[in-house]
């Protein structure tokens, strides 16, 4: 049985990914700023925010956590505006939930990661290294993922501890309604990506062999489930 510790465990793809290793046996720790959503997870609770970084260690120190297999960071948000209406909180914010937060749950976690030769999952930008109008703030959060992934890959390699980012492409998920309905464009959940599907990839590069390194994994879609303007 496998210890693995989800942020964002009450959204879309979080929520199912708890349900998915729960269901196969592993203990769930689930990381999310909600504590009544957290309840009623079949899961392990912590909460925290990632806005506040420094909260994020005295926490997971009193979880007493000595050893987890895996991190999965499916924790995110998206306020979508033009720069000049994109504010310095709305900036900070994305930036804190989508890079600092996971930067520092991952540094905090990385000796019980290192002590069961772990994996680090971090749930990535759709878009790739584009950004379309409006984008700007998100999509400069998740390129840092990007280049945050790939510098602990290499600084963990001899360490045991694997680094994996998974680039979804639009999920039916609460998010990606308020965006479809922000822009004005349909939303259609049956031509997206599955909450379940994102969550069960997750789990395949999990259960890989420990020799075997999945460092980035694309998903598509077909040309109908893409906004205007963002076919891939």
């Amino acid at each position: 049985m496998a210890l693995i510790m989800v942020s964002g465990a009450t959204g879309g793809i979080g929520s199912e990914l708890v349900r998915l290793l729960r269901e196969r046996g592993d203990e769930v720790v689930a990381v999310g700023r909600d504590a009544e959503k957290l309840k009623r997870l079949d899961a392990r609770p912590l909460v925290l925010d990632f806005t506040d970084p420094a909260s994020i260690e005295p926490a997971v120190r009193e979880a007493g956590l000595d050893r987890l297999d895996a991190v999965i960071h499916a924790a995110g948000v998206i306020h979508l505006a033009g720069l000049e209406h994109a504010t310095p909180d709305s900036w900070a914010g994305q930036l804190a939930v989508n890079l600092t937060g996971p930067a520092e749950l991952t540094r905090v976690t990385l000796p019980a990661l290192r002590a069961a030769h772990g994996h680090v999952v971090f749930l990535n930008f759709w878009a790739g290294p584009t950004a379309k109008p409006y984008w700007s703030a998100y999509a400069a959060s998740k390129f840092g993922l990007k280049a945050l992934a790939e510098s602990l890959r290499g600084e963990e390699a001899g360490n045991g501890v694997r680094v994996t980012s998974v680039f979804p492409a639009c999920v039916a998920t609460p998010m990606q309604r308020a965006v479809r309905e922000g822009f004005g464009f349909p939303y259609q959940p049956e031509t997206l990506n599955q909450p379940d599907e994102v969550a069960g990839l997750i789990l395949t590069a999990l259960d890989l062999p420990a020799n075997t390194r999945l460092n980035d994994l694309y998903l598509g879609l077909g040309p109908e489930g893409y906004p205007p303007g963002f076919a891939a």
